[in-house]
């Protein structure tokens, strides 16, 4: 009997779990797995607001793929994913093509700019890795070199985020307790430098509780942390931007404008045919695309409606984990030809970061603030990593620091 081929593509959350439950419950005799991506790691997404404001280092991020799948089990191919011809149930790869019996989509997200001019160009993204890192070396480089240049610029002292979700806010609060580090580092006052949001809905965070928004403005502002809301960027440049705000442009110099308004599924996903809504795929209960029996979509590529509020569920870690749950289980049906089962999602609350030992959530039908919050960040964070790769992999990428 020939064995079935299984192609995930892409090791983020989704991605990642998906292959971590399949190695542990279908037999090498049953399937073969492979695991395509980019890198040789799997990172977390909700800590690279850290990596890019400097309180985290982008070594703590990565996982090393190999630590959690084994590679007698799973075929790790490293290579970036061209196109998907599921007409031909097949990949094109950078470097080859794959056939597949079943696929996993989980290619994950890339920036949104929506035409802004000179956004692409001239501003930075927290979307992966290397991405934070030039975030974080952009940073320390304008501070290095404003006591370096005749004529002082301020320009290199202001850093503006464009948007008030959660990735601006919560890089915004990391990159508040930061900036006194720095200004210490390179003898500058902290008054002179500048943290502006700028957001084009009346208020930030929105879905939050307005408790909570009002705690998380409070925080960021004690901070240095500027907020203009009801404004929309209009222009990107290297030493400046444009927003417009009641109908009157201003023009802001910065040389760190930070893009975090927006994203969109992969375009890999768009541009192999797949029916899509808005760039993603709006998937059946059992999480496979409307138009192919054997190809299933999961995390920031996938479209799944809240029947009750008829809104799209949003595209967080928490649903792509549970997702992948849903995918294994449906893979393993598929394989086995068993019945296959619809996904349930089970939101167990929203946390936003205000830095180390600040947050706000909703969870447990409960608002916390403050340390409390934070502490139940890092246990979700934590729950994750034994999630993934017991407790070996806790101990080494974990956040025990609960109380500072």
């Amino acid at each position: 009997m020939n064995k079935k081929h299984i192609v995930i593509l892409g090791a983020g959350y989704g991605g990642m779990m998906t292959a971590a439950k399949l190695q542990k419950t279908l037999h090498t005799n049953e399937a073969v797995i492979t695991l395509i991506n980019k890198n040789d790691y799997h990172y977390q997404t909700t800590w690279l607001h850290e990596n890019a404001a400097g309180t985290l280092h982008h070594d703590r991020t990565k996982i090393k793929i190999k630590d959690v799948i084994d590679s007698n089990k799973v075929n790790i191919v490293l290579d970036e994913v061209i196109c998907i011809k599921p007409e031909e149930k097949k990949v094109k790869l950078a470097n080859g093509v794959m056939n597949y019996d079943f696929l996993v989509i989980g290619l994950g997200f890339e920036p949104a700019t929506f035409g802004i001019p000179g956004l692409s160009e001239h501003a930075f993204t927290i979307g992966n890795i290397n991405n934070a890192r030039l975030i974080r070396e952009q940073l320390d480089f304008n501070f290095a070199s404003y006591h370096n240049e005749l004529e002082k610029n301020d320009a290199r002292l202001n850093i503006v985020v464009g948007g008030g979700g959660f990735t601006g806010i919560e890089f915004a609060g990391e990159l508040a307790n930061r900036i006194p580090h720095l200004c210490e580092e390179y003898d500058i006052e902290k008054t002179q430098v500048r943290i502006i949001i700028i957001e084009g809905a009346p208020t930030v965070l929105p879905g939050f509780d307005e408790r909570l928004v009002s705690y998380a403005i409070n925080s960021l502002e004690s901070r240095g942390v500027e907020f203009i809301n009801g404004a929309l960027l209009k222009e990107c440049n290297q030493d400046y931007i444009v927003y417009e705000k009641d109908g009157k442009r201003t023009e802001l110099p910065t040389m760190t404008t930070i893009w975090a308004a927006g994203v969109r599924a992969n375009s890999v996903v768009e541009r192999s045919g797949f029916e899509t809504n808005r760039g993603k795929v709006e998937v059946r209960n059992d999480l496979r695309t409307p138009d192919f029996e054997d190809v299933f979509v999961i995390g920031d590529c996938a479209l799944i409606k809240n029947e009750a509020t008829g809104k799209a569920f949003p595209p967080t870690a928490q649903i792509a984990i549970q997702q992948a749950e849903t995918v294994a289980h449906n893979v393993r049906a598929k394989v086995r030809r068993n019945e296959l089962k619809s996904f349930c999602p089970n939101l167990q609350g929203t946390i936003a970061s205000l830095g180390n030992d600040d947050a706000i959530a909703e969870v447990f039908g409960r608002n916390l603030f403050g340390w409390k919050a934070a502490f139940m960040k890092k246990m979700s964070d934590n729950r994750y990593l034994l999630k993934l790769g017991g407790i070996g992999l806790l101990m080494k990428k974990g956040k025990f620091n609960f109380f500072y």
